[in-house]
């Protein structure tokens, strides 16, 4: 069956959007992209000053496996677009000025790391990692690819019975304390789910999958920054038949008796067979479309509970730091203060942890010779307000630790400075709250339970991305865009 000549608009130029349009590509389907930005890539924009390069959001590349079967799905390879180098270490944890792991690539030598520190641990990390697979290979393979748009997806006696394995009602802190006892182990374990969007106490034990994915199959760096996989995707997106509309903004969804019909920008109007919003969800829901077609209320986004936002600095440096990693955890202050202020009781953190991503360290052709590319991240609470004079304090704040920490002069090397914090999410992504990683992965927003990816009151509208299933992150979007442009491909296989 094809559908050539039915015209998909596809609204926003993200992991998700690209992936669902060339899926729908690959089916016949005449698509074109639009995105409101200049670039595409949506949060995984890169951008370039003074000879350094920055990718400005996601940095971690974990679940190479999902990667391997989006491009798969297309006959390709990720090394046909792109190169990867294994880190090892995977990344370091700063627990304090002279108290840092280097996490090793190796899953044995993690265990004689952990066994320096908690008598048994090598053979515990065994037997979490055990239980952390086969949380990985069923809730990867079978239920995130479920487009969860009715209950009886999951009534499948293998689903069901896999179900009771997953520790679905307990919690991962209690589940990690299980195996563990030492406070910096069992950081090491939580911290994954930090950008979930609640505490380890409120996040379902399943949720060790992760703990999978990092230290058994790995941190990956594509060669040239994250930036390249949105290279490779747009390659094989235009080879596909994509078409793509950069800088153009959406204004109007379109909707005649329960039908989209086309799409209103600032410059053109695009008539559609197919819509698929792979922008922020609630500003397609919300502003996008006629009142009378919206499938949630106001009041309904209002009780969301939000993954995280983040304030980033991105940072050239004159000069190369000694000793450092790519990937830098700083856990030198409390780490459930910092989740509660962002969970429980929102607010700009007191004592904030931060991460450093430095790829310049793997890559030196991101920064010119002798000098150094660093990105530092805050998570925070989404809807905070978000002022200069805030972001002014909190850089304060991380550069002196950063320089107490790795015991070297930072500060005074600064050549390249640039913020983006809430305020930016709103703007550039229409980010719900100002949110940087979605809808959060609690139990009560899971699958069924989160917006659904199509709409309710308008035949051939779907949503994909990070508020939609899967969920947030890199590899949930590639998923997302693909298990949507199946179900299109299956809603309207008679037409």
């Amino acid at each position: 069956m094809t559908h050539k000549h039915r015209n998909a608009i596809v609204i926003g130029a993200g992991f998700a959007g690209i992936a669902v349009a060339t899926s729908l590509a690959q089916k016949g389907y005449d698509v074109t992209v639009i995105e409101k930005n200049t670039q595409i890539g949506g949060r995984a924009r890169q951008f370039h000053c003074q000879g350094f390069t920055f990718d400005m959001g996601p940095s971690w590349y974990w679940m190479p496996d999902i990667f391997e079967n989006y491009f798969r799905t297309f006959g390709k390879k990720p090394s046909d677009y792109y190169q990867l180098k294994r880190l090892d270490p995977s990344y370091s944890v700063v627990f304090g000025a002279d108290d840092r792991w280097r996490i090793p690539a190796n899953l044995q030598e993690l265990g004689v790391l952990l066994e320096q520190y908690e008598a048994g641990a090598a053979e515990q990390l065994e037997k979490f990692m055990a239980q952390a697979k086969y949380k990985y290979e069923v809730g990867i393979n079978d239920f995130v690819n479920k487009p969860s748009r009715s209950i009886t997806e999951f009534l499948d006696i293998r689903l069901l019975k896999g179900a009771l394995n997953l520790d679905l009602l307990t919690s991962l802190s209690k589940h990690v304390r299980k195996f563990f006892k030492h406070p910096q182990i069992i950081k090491l374990l939580e911290f994954p789910v930090l950008f979930l969007g609640a505490t380890p106490e409120n996040t379902p034990a399943l949720y060790s999958l992760m703990n999978y994915a990092d230290l058994k199959l790995g941190t990956w760096y594509p060669m040239g920054g994250m930036f390249e996989i949105i290279r490779g995707m747009e390659t094989l997106a235009r080879e596909m038949g994509v078409k793509f509309h950069t800088g153009e903004t959406v204004s109007q969804i379109e909707v005649k008796n329960g039908i989209a019909t086309g799409v209103n920008t600032d410059k053109d109007y695009y008539p559609a067979d197919i819509v698929v919003g792979g922008a922020d969800y609630h500003h397609v829901e919300q502003h996008l479309l006629p009142t009378q077609y919206r499938s949630y209320s106001p009041q309904y986004w209002q009780k969301r509970t939000m993954a995280p936002s983040a304030l980033l600095f991105y940072i050239g440096l004159d000069k190369k730091l000694e000793g450092i990693d790519h990937h830098m955890l700083f856990f030198d202050e409390d780490f459930k203060l910092h989740a509660s202020e962002i969970y429980t009781n929102p607010q700009w953190p007191s004592k904030p942890l931060f991460y450093m991503s430095a790829a310049s360290v793997t890559d030196p052709a991101i920064a010119p010779e002798g000098k150094e590319n660093l990105v530092l991240l805050v998570p925070l609470a989404p809807g905070l307000e978000d002022s200069e004079e805030k972001r002014s304090h909190y850089y304060e704040i991380i550069m002196n630790r950063l320089e107490k920490l790795i015991g070297q002069s930072v500060k005074d090397h600064v050549i390249v400075k640039k913020s983006y914090a809430i305020k930016d999410f709103e703007q550039d992504y229409n980010a719900f709250k100002g949110n940087a990683y979605g809808l959060a992965n609690t139990l009560k927003q899971t699958a069924i339970l989160k917006p659904s990816c199509k709409s309710k009151k308008v035949a051939n509208l779907y949503y994909v991305g990070q508020l939609t299933i899967p969920g947030p992150g890199v590899p949930p979007s590639l998923i997302s865009g693909l298990v949507v442009g199946n179900e299109i491909e299956k809603d309207f296989a008679e037409l």
